[in-house]
């Protein structure tokens, strides 16, 4: 069994800054992709950044040049460095692992975490 368990939300004003981690345990060869999606309320849950094994990296227009998503393969973490955050970056923020084991392969979600940006 795969957990992904992420920290480091919270409340802060708007232009303030947050970093958030999820931190994948478990039984494992290879984590493959990593994202972060979040969820506003009544909205639908929304794919905010991507990183593959290799560190490579894509971002939704809406958060380009303020959000930073890395990972340390090493420690089986990946963080979402949010700078210049706005009212509108309020949401809970998910983080999906897309898991390689020795004979089968598949998705994994955290519990999410609380994102609140205060005007």
């Amino acid at each position: 069994q795969v957990q992904l368990v992420e920290s480091g939300g919270g409340l802060v004003q708007a232009g303030g800054s947050l970093r958030l981690s999820c931190a994948a345990s478990g039984s494992f060869l290879k984590i493959n992709d990593m994202d972060w999606y979040r969820q506003a309320p009544g909205k639908q849950r929304e794919l905010v950044a991507t990183i593959t094994s290799g560190s490579n990296t894509n971002y939704a227009d809406s958060v380009k040049g303020r959000f930073t998503i890395s990972r340390d393969n090493a420690k089986n973490t990946m963080y979402l460095q949010m700078n210049s955050l706005k009212p509108e970056d309020t949401a809970v923020y998910y983080c999906n692992a897309n898991v390689l084991g020795r004979l089968w392969v598949r998705d994994y979600w955290g519990q999410g975490t609380q994102v609140t940006v205060s005007s």
